[in-house]
């Protein structure tokens, strides 16, 4: 029964915290910087050869073309979310 008296009281800290504005702001201050780079180092991982030849046709056709991009951006965004949730819950204990 402790286990779940503390997990209760972990949610109802939680759900507070995302109620503030400052949550939010410092939620964007991680979560932006960490998409960007994810999604640069993905592109370098993936295509790197094309990005520095000047072949974005090849990069678009590798990455975005017939429905691609749907799994690049949606697995950069979750992760983001998912990591500047994590960190911002961390930190602000």
């Amino acid at each position: 029964m402790s286990f779940f008296r503390n997990f209760v009281a972990g949610a109802k800290i939680v759900a507070a915290k995302l109620q503030t504005k400052i949550f939010w702001i410092n939620f964007l201050k991680v979560a932006l910087p960490f998409f960007v780079l994810v999604t640069i180092i993905s592109l370098l991982i993936n295509s790197s050869s094309a990005i520095f030849s000047g072949d974005f046709a090849k990069v678009n056709a590798t990455n975005f073309s017939e429905g691609k991009w749907k799994n690049f951006w949606g697995l950069k965004f979750f992760i983001s979310v998912f990591y500047g949730m994590y960190v911002t819950l961390k930190k602000m204990s």
